[in-house]
């Protein structure tokens, strides 16, 4: 794709767009996935009045920046088959204040594969988000910032304070990754063969949409056009390629969790106790391992509390990155509440 298609997603191209009609709704984006979706066309439905495009390991880069332009900068990262989209509900809240940051990583969203010079995709590791992340903050000649990271972009957020404390002021961690953990199931699909050779040609939607509904503590909440958006970003030409090339060099088995202990930066860890894709006891070890780390953990929420229940989480936030007691006006831990370690603070309580 080029980059003057990128700059101009209001008239893209539709060549790689499900045919339309009745075959659209059964064989496109909808049903089973037999065709995928263009980038041009992805990027006009869902592109937003503040999206730039970024060059970044030879790739465009969706990003966007909002807020005051001399504001304390703060960089959001997303997890696993998400997009910057998963901030929109707490984003009010920070750029007010903040010059916030936040991008879609490779192979997600309208950022979509990294590609090498003979266009063919590149599969990304720990190693290649490290320097894909270190890239990004180049580019955009970021010396420091706060950092914002769920599940897997909470995996980069504290790798990049382990490997860079001068670059991060204050680090959250929503449901990060980062502990050895047995792959939810909808990503774990993906280390067999069969469905990484298939799932470019066939993906039903069913599949998508139920990996979607299972990182809600209550999917009932969740619009439809969310819904929709999510599997729209699975379905863009290249994602299930890569997608496909990745999960197997996740092994988390293999990283170093000991070098939570250098993490310098006050810390915030949040947590959905009704998190199914990360077990929530990663929240305690976290928290025991990173120096200053105050916990919170959300009764009813998910793997992705900021969209259920973006009001709290997003007072949080600002209490936190304000140097607030993050929760002060929280209720005591629930009885049954596993106690904090290591020094580490933890509040708790029902969502509201």
């Amino acid at each position: 794709m080029s980059r003057a298609a990128l700059a101009r997603p209001a008239a893209p191209s539709d060549a790689l767009a499900a045919p339309p009609g009745v075959l659209a709704r059964w064989f496109g984006q909808g049903r089973v996935g037999l065709f995928s979706l263009a980038r041009e066309t992805l990027a006009r439905r869902y592109a937003l009045p503040a999206s730039r495009w970024l060059p970044v390991m030879d790739t465009l880069v969706h990003y966007t920046e909002e807020g005051p332009a001399d504001g304390e900068p703060l960089v959001l990262i997303h997890g696993f088959g998400a997009s910057l989209h998963t901030w929109e509900g707490v984003m009010p809240a920070l750029t007010a204040r903040y010059r916030v940051l936040r991008l879609d990583l490779p192979p997600f969203g309208l950022t979509g594969p990294l590609r090498d010079t003979r266009g063919r995709i590149v599969t990304m590791d720990v190693d290649r988000y490290r320097a894909f992340i270190d890239a990004f903050f180049a580019a955009l000649k970021l010396p420091r910032a706060s950092v914002i990271g769920n599940s897997l972009g909470g995996l980069i957020a504290w790798d990049l304070a382990a490997r860079h404390p001068h670059r991060v002021d204050k680090l959250v961690l929503i449901d990060a990754a980062g502990f050895p953990m047995k792959l939810p199931i909808y990503i774990g699909l993906f280390n067999h063969a069969p469905v990484r050779w298939s799932a470019p040609w066939v993906l039903p939607e069913c599949i998508i949409r139920a990996a979607t509904r299972d990182v809600y503590g209550n999917a009932r909440r969740v619009p439809e056009a969310t819904f929709r958006r999510y599997v729209d970003f699975f379905y863009a030409e290249g994602a299930r390629e890569a997608i496909g090339r990745m999960v197997p060099r996740l092994d988390f088995d293999a990283l170093d969790t000991a070098r939570l202990a250098r993490i310098g930066s006050p810390t915030l860890v949040l947590w959905g106790e009704r998190d199914r894709w990360i077990p929530p006891a990663h929240a305690q070890a976290f928290a025991a391992q990173i120096p200053d780390a105050t916990l919170v953990r959300y009764a009813g929420l998910g793997h992705i509390p900021m969209e259920e229940d973006p009001r709290r989480v997003g007072a949080d936030l600002l209490a936190f990155l304000a140097g607030k007691t993050a929760a002060a006006r929280r209720a005591a831990p629930a009885a049954d509440a596993t106690p904090a370690t290591a020094g580490a603070t933890e509040t708790t309580g029902e969502p509201s």
